[in-house]
């Protein structure tokens, strides 16, 4: 409660219900001239009502429907604006409930440059890692109501996010090429596969605590993408991302993440709103996490050990009538992980039907048949969503 009554407490300052701490010391002419500038705040609510074959289904996301029965996803509060000529602001705050508790946490809050030459960018603060195309998603842009597996296996239920720094350059080119590099922090509870683990501990050594001593003890991203339009009615964009950090079964062990995505769109010259629609997406990634030798407090010795985990998924979109789009989706992960619930080979399938009131609200109807290796009947999911969203959010985009 305390927590919802601070942010509460910040949101009024913004909007200038309470008197905020500049406003009560005095201001210069510049920071009045910037406070002007009003910021841009919405709130998106996403619901779900599930129910599974099993009550001990698969789904291990953050923010997926785990339950049979209705689930609160998400709750985003957003406040987003130009700072000054100079910058751009923005931050995203989550409200939730766990066990029937309410919690708020900050998902994104970073600064973005405007106005650097030659095409650079840099963003500064807390922010998920520009790895491939789901990641960077926050839950309401999703096209399906869970996260797909494989970026579940590699970067936790709520996705990979850290406070650092990007960089981005888009290249003077015939065509787009733009080039991502970030620096992050590697520990923390949204930095799975580095420095955290959700069982604090992994395939029975403890994770260590350790500091940043230099580069190395940081998470480091590379991500080159690409669009080409292949006709009038085509265009592809292709990405591979490469990411590098340390993880805590050692002083100085590693882990290495690579991945390619594509996305190609088919639209009509004739379309109307944006409908009719084709989309293809796909990404691919491989872990290599390397264990380190241990000692365990019984005497067992418990030598240098690399696991690999990789995985992939599929989906397409087919917006078939204005505000109707249905998809469908599949999936494959092999972890040799020894972490529940990720070990062995799973498939999922699904297929879903989302019809738009309008650009500013969803409703979701979808189907997953879920199998793993450790199961012998497969595991039947029905999810139906609905989303809201109020203020001056970006609305869906198709």
């Amino acid at each position: 409660m305390r927590s919802i009554l601070l942010a509460l407490a910040v949101l009024g300052a913004i909007l200038g219900i309470v008197p905020s701490l500049s406003a009560q010391e005095g201001t210069t002419p510049l920071t009045r001239s910037a406070q002007t500038l009003n910021p841009e705040i919405s709130l998106d609510g996403l619901f779900s009502a599930a129910t599974f074959s099993d009550p001990e289904h698969l789904q291990f996301g953050a923010h997926d429907p785990n339950k049979r029965g209705f689930t609160l996803q998400n709750l985003e509060l957003t406040l987003a604006g130009n700072v000054d000529p100079y910058f751009r602001g923005e931050a995203h705050l989550i409200f939730g409930l766990e066990a029937g508790e309410s919690f708020v946490e900050v998902e994104e809050a970073f600064l973005t440059t405007l106005s650097l030459p030659y095409g650079l960018q840099i963003m500064g603060g807390h922010f998920f890692t520009r790895f491939g195309r789901q990641n960077p998603l926050h839950p309401h842009a999703w096209a399906f109501t869970d996260q797909n597996m494989i970026n579940t296996l590699m970067f936790g239920g709520d996705g990979l996010r850290s406070p650092g720094v990007q960089i981005s350059v888009l290249l003077p080119l015939p065509f787009y090429l733009e080039l991502i590099g970030s620096v992050q922090n590697a520990e923390g509870e949204t930095a799975s596969s580095f420095l955290f683990t959700p069982d604090e501990t992994f395939a029975g050594r403890p994770i260590l605590t350790r500091d940043v001593h230099d580069a190395g003890d940081l998470l480091t991203l590379g991500r080159i993408k690409s669009s080409f339009d292949l006709s009038e009615t085509v265009s592809l964009v292709a990405g591979t991302s490469h990411l590098f950090g340390p993880n805590g079964t050692g002083e100085n062990t590693a882990t290495r993440i690579h991945g390619v995505d594509l996305f190609l769109k088919w639209e009509p010259l004739t379309a109307d709103h944006g409908w009719p629609f084709v989309t293809l997406q796909g990404e691919a990634m491989r872990r290599s996490y390397e264990a380190g030798e241990a000692t365990l407090d019984d005497g067992t010795v418990l030598s240098q050990e690399r696991f690999e985990t990789d995985g992939f998924y599929i989906q397409s979109l087919y917006g078939f009538k204005r505000r109707w789009v249905a998809g469908v989706r599949y999936e494959r992960s092999d972890a040799t992980d020894p972490v529940e619930p990720a070990s062995g080979a799973r498939w999922r399938a699904s297929s879903n039907l989302t019809f738009y009131p309008s650009e500013f609200s969803k409703i979701r109807l979808q189907y997953n048949y879920d199998k793993s290796d450790d199961r012998d009947d497969p595991i039947h999911a029905v999810f139906v969503q609905y989303e809201f969203l109020i203020g001056a959010h970006g609305a869906h985009t198709f």
